[in-house]
């Protein structure tokens, strides 16, 4: 895998456009546009008092102060939106030899079949904060899956598509080292006298229309029936964050709603420093419909997926030629091949404008919208990365007879909502 590339300037508190998420596949279909405005004032919170807070001081050491920047960027550079930045740097200096106390909190609900922006981009992304020497807690919501009533509330059939999804994140390289798998109903059983009462009270500290708006951390939405269990989901998922000691919380922008309901407890509790949100990218669907759907698998390429069926389903993606906002071929270069290999390679025809290789992603932008780059060979030249990323994957699940034992169980399940 090449170097991380430095992605185009992104404005830290940009929305993005729903996609899959990592914690639940389904989530993206229903974010809403708009930001309430009790968040907007969360999000805005003064750190006044954070900001008194003793770090440690760099005694103008310049070599320390690069060291602190380039962390700092690193990090950043997960996420779409960042709150707060002034916070992500007050971090970083009172821990600054401590880097492996910096815990960065990541999960997901085990509901089926894996698509490649959880497995490429979660990996790139854990490795992105590794290599700061951050430790990275991945949450396998066991538990939140059967609430959700996910593989219809099998936890037998949960758990062993979270570990088919941890084979996939090992076949894909992700940094192991600094990277522990939780399994929520194991640490939650373990510990359960200092779960529950934090569960319970973050329930007693909020109404009912506040639990019921992170409704589409789960893939729902508000005005849907609603079972108990999936009133009690956000309150849990919210105390995960404290109770894994989490610094920063690096989940999808789908997720941005018990985020803010972590910080607006922290305020009611006075805990500080409150967890820092750091929201990634959610990626499109290929059809073009703005998500992907677990009910129509041409939406999305899946981590197993086949050479064959990979490259047909990139030459059916939506593709308009010489746009580039909302093309979901476009997104696949900016946020899965460039990050990979460092660039993108294009072989074609000499007539057709022969080869290049784009380090770029203003150059393939600025070359699709003017013509110079055609859409037949953005896709075929797609396919042809996308292919060599998942080769190790596919491997893995020939080679090793557990993980494709592992893989034929998980393509029997009938995935539910």
């Amino acid at each position: 895998m090449g170097d991380f590339y430095k992605p185009r300037k992104v404005s830290c508190t940009e929305s993005c456009k729903a996609m899959d998420s990592p914690r639940t596949p389904e989530a993206a279909a229903t974010m809403t546009k708009e930001i309430p405005e009790e968040e907007k004032k969360a999000e805005n919170v003064t750190n006044k008092e954070v900001k008194k807070m003793e770090a440690t001081p760099d005694n103008g050491d310049p070599a320390r102060k690069t060291l602190i920047q380039e962390r700092f960027n690193l990090i950043k550079s997960v996420g779409e939106e960042c709150i707060q930045l002034d916070e992500l740097e007050q971090l970083l200096e009172r821990k600054f030899d401590r880097m492996h106390e910096v815990v960065c909190y990541d999960g997901f609900e085990p509901s089926g079949r894996m698509h490649i922006a959880q497995g490429v981009m979660k990996s790139l992304s854990v490795n992105k904060l590794t290599k700061a020497g951050c430790t990275v807690k991945i949450w396998v919501a066991d538990w939140f899956a059967q609430l959700n009533n996910k593989m219809g509330g099998s936890l037998e059939k949960i758990r062993n598509v979270g570990q088919y999804m941890i084979e996939i994140w090992k076949a894909t390289g992700m940094d192991n080292e600094r990277v522990q798998f939780l399994w929520s109903s194991d640490e939650i059983n373990a510990k359960a006298d200092v779960y529950w009462p934090l569960v319970m009270d973050i329930a007693r500290r909020n109404n009912l229309k506040r639990i019921i708006r992170c409704c589409q951390i789960m893939g729902r939405n508000e005005s849907d029936e609603l079972s108990a269990a999936q009133i009690l989901y956000p309150c849990m998922q919210c105390a995960d964050i404290f109770f894994l000691k989490a610094d920063i919380c690096q989940l999808g922008m789908d997720q941005r709603k018990v985020n803010m309901l972590a910080r607006e407890y922290s305020d009611e509790v006075k805990r500080k420093p409150k967890p820092i949100i750091l929201s990634h990218h959610m990626l499109s669907g290929l059809t073009g419909q703005g998500k992907m759907s677990k009910s129509d698998p041409n939406s999305a390429i899946y981590m197993e997926d086949e050479e064959a069926e990979v490259n047909v389903k990139i030459k059916k993606a939506f593709c308009p030629p010489q746009v580039t906002k909302e093309n979901p071929c476009i997104e696949y270069v900016e946020y899965i091949i460039l990050p990979w290999f460092g660039r993108f390679e294009v072989l074609r025809k000499e007539q057709d404008g022969g080869d290049k290789v784009y380090e770029s992603m203003d150059d393939i932008i600025t070359d699709y919208e003017s013509g110079a780059l055609h859409p037949s060979d953005l896709k075929s030249n797609l396919s042809k990365a996308l292919n060599k990323i998942l080769q190790p994957v596919r491997d893995h699940f020939k080679n090793n007879a557990e993980a494709a034992k592992l893989l034929k169980k998980v393509k029997a399940y009938r995935v539910t909502k």
